[in-house]
């Protein structure tokens, strides 16, 4: 697939699939942060590779070498004019994280590096998580005024109320990959990148030779519980949406844009 300049520009969500291995990569110029059309792209490219049934497995990572995502886009923050903006933003988080627990294939996270508020939830949200040493991963929300309100869910899950809390309150503070692996977030952690692809590729082809059918059910065994996210997230979206209103929020984030501060 070839992306034009503009496309690079903005950002972009391209989907390869080889030897029934779906690859699904986003990128942003801005530390991979996502914007609502990347957010829109990403729920659409995992609903039809989970459709598509010459699809085993799915593989979701990111481009560059520097941030695996840095979450919610600021700039489309700083535009959010009032709360049906900012809940059609927040609910783009939400439609991904429901795409992925509702696709009925594994879905494997390449984390490449560090990771960022809505980056971690869309880490939470994939099946298996495979990461380097230096993947080192924060809830930022907070620090900005609101809250991680739409991946909670998926990050609770992932690693336990406890671990969720002390994220979600000291939301200034990185935790390293190995304090991420421990709690359950990353299932390996390797020194590499060349390690950790190694791993990815071992392992998507161990899936690719299983039975779909036996996949799938597993899936929905692992998911049992929460088919009321539908809702649930979308409602979390209208909670942030309401705070990034707030004089707190909008002074912070032109503040950050005004220092343009590297992840």
């Amino acid at each position: 697939m070839v992306v034009e300049v503009k496309d690079i520009q903005e950002g972009y969500v391209k989907a390869e699939t080889h030897k029934q291995v779906t690859t699904i990569e986003f990128f942003h110029p801005q530390s991979n942060s996502l914007p609502g059309k990347l957010l829109a792209d990403l729920a659409h490219e995992i609903t039809y590779a989970g459709n598509d049934a010459d699809v085993r497995v799915i593989i979701l990572r990111s481009e560059g070498s520097k941030v695996f995502c840095a979450g919610a886009s600021f700039d489309e923050l700083a535009n959010i004019k009032d709360e049906n903006e900012g809940m059609h933003f927040f609910s783009g988080f939400a439609s991904v994280i429901n795409a992925m627990r509702k696709c009925p294939k594994f879905i494997i996270a390449r984390v490449h590096a560090k990771c960022v508020g809505g980056g971690v939830g869309l880490v939470a949200a994939a099946d298996y998580a495979i990461a380097v040493e230096g993947a080192e991963i924060k809830l930022s929300e907070l620090s900005i005024g609101i809250g991680p309100f739409v991946v909670g869910p998926a990050v609770e899950r992932k690693i336990g109320i406890s671990a969720y809390n002390q994220l979600a309150i000291d939301a200034a503070l990185w935790r390293n990959g190995d304090w991420a692996r421990r709690k359950g977030l990353y299932a390996e952690l390797h020194s590499s990148t060349e390690s950790m692809d190694e791993s990815i590729i071992r392992l998507s082809d161990t899936l690719v030779h299983s039975n779909p059918d036996a996949m799938a059910e597993m899936k929905k065994i692992f998911w049992h519980g929460t088919d009321h996210w539908d809702h649930l997230l979308h409602e979390r979206a209208a909670i942030s949406g309401r705070l990034v209103l707030s004089n707190y929020t909008k002074e912070f984030i032109q503040k950050f844009k005004q220092k343009k501060p590297s992840v």
